[in-house]
């Protein structure tokens, strides 16, 4: 009867014990604070809605009627996705190797004009001219996000500054080369329409999905994430360049070259930035246009790699979430609410995950604390 008794009170220690470590699993899961956060912006959403006299279940059924109402309504929300899921990857890879990149913006607009400029000037085959074009435009990038790097890594000065100096450089660069001769279209503030052979959409939807520019970026896209995913975790340079991130003094100690690493990583993250303006361009709107002000992908991209966890899988995720939400919340105007009301609700998202994450931490903190262990 003992042992019948002592074995009962052992399985329900072990019961205990698995209950409580999958409790422990679920607060430790940065899933579980994103959806928190999302609620809490469609909270947010919800009440300035009804401030502001409107119904919020009718709001948000035409919203996500936008996004899910139809298969081209989905694909929509795929291209508007397809840039910022880049920009987000190249914000997420120098956020995990220790780096602000918050260049993102100028690295997409320097991946544009130069797959515009690659595919004006440089005859090629079809098939072969948009791979020339979009690789041309993530070097560009690479190019921009390696200047940041030097500075960083050779001259100390702060890769904030100097990316957020760079973004205005390339945005007035870009302006310049658009209008120039040979590029600009006549009585235009645009270029001239990319060459029909560095194309990389396809018409042959147009009867079912008719504006909708279906296009291989999004394989890119796709292909990008995997690669980022495996060259972060799964590989000697991801392990350096991370080592570094982490702890500058110990890589250096341990033979890693630091300053290499730094420009490496800049590159990579530039290059990726790159890429989202070259498939725009050379997928989607077909020409540059003399802007007032910066479109704001890149910065769309620091948004997307903070709810996607600063993780390259939650990036896909949290790019498609970001596109749906900015083309869903457009068809909020067929009911008179506006559509600003979007950029509310990801904007109490942002928050919310920096407060959720500081919550995190104290729940860290508390535990250790309880259990004897060093915070």
């Amino acid at each position: 009867m003992s042992g019948a008794a002592d074995s009962i009170t052992t399985g329900g220690t072990a019961e205990k014990k698995k209950a409580g470590n999958l409790l422990r699993s679920i607060w430790d899961s940065p899933l579980l604070y994103t959806f928190l956060a999302v609620f809490t912006g469609l909270l947010a959403g919800s009440l300035i809605l009804l401030i502001t006299g409107f119904n919020p279940i009718t709001a948000y059924g035409v919203l996500f009627g936008g996004i899910f109402g139809s298969f081209k309504n989905i694909m929509y929300t795929v291209q508007y996705a397809t840039p910022i899921i880049l920009t987000g990857l190249s914000v997420t890879f120098a956020f995990k190797t220790g780096l602000f990149n918050i260049g993102a913006e100028g690295q997409y607009i320097m991946g544009s004009i130069t797959a515009l400029m690659v595919s004006v000037a440089v005859p090629l085959p079809a098939g072969i001219h948009g791979v020339v074009c979009v690789l041309a435009g993530g070097l560009a990038g690479a190019a921009l996000g390696g200047i940041a790097g030097m500075l960083k890594a050779y001259r100390g000065i702060h890769e904030v500054i100097v990316t957020i100096m760079l973004n205005w450089i390339a945005f007035y660069l870009s302006n310049f080369l658009a209008m120039s001769p040979g590029f600009k279209k006549p009585n235009s503030t645009a270029t001239v329409d990319i060459s029909e052979t560095s194309r990389i959409f396809t018409n042959a939807f147009r009867g079912t999905l008719g504006a909708v520019r279906v296009h291989w970026g999004t394989l890119l896209a796709l292909a990008a994430v995997a690669a980022t995913w495996i060259i972060l975790n799964k590989t000697t340079l991801g392990f350096r360049l991370r080592a570094v991130g982490f702890n500058r003094s110990a890589a250096e100690y341990g033979g890693i070259p630091v300053a290499r690493s730094v420009v490496t990583s800049m590159g990579i993250a530039g290059l990726l930035s790159g890429f989202g303006g070259a498939v725009q361009v050379l997928g989607v709107v077909g020409r540059v246009t003399q802007l007032a002000a910066q479109e704001g992908y890149g910065f769309d991209g620091i948004s997307v790699s903070m709810i996607g966890g600063l993780t390259p899988v939650g990036s896909l995720f949290a790019g498609l979430f970001y596109g749906g939400m900015k083309y869903g919340g457009s068809k909020l105007n067929t009911i008179g609410a506006p559509s600003e009301l979007v950029n509310v609700i990801i904007g109490v998202i942002i928050y919310s995950i920096a407060i959720m994450g500081a919550f995190r931490a104290l729940v860290k903190f508390f535990r250790a604390k309880k259990e004897g262990k060093p915070a």
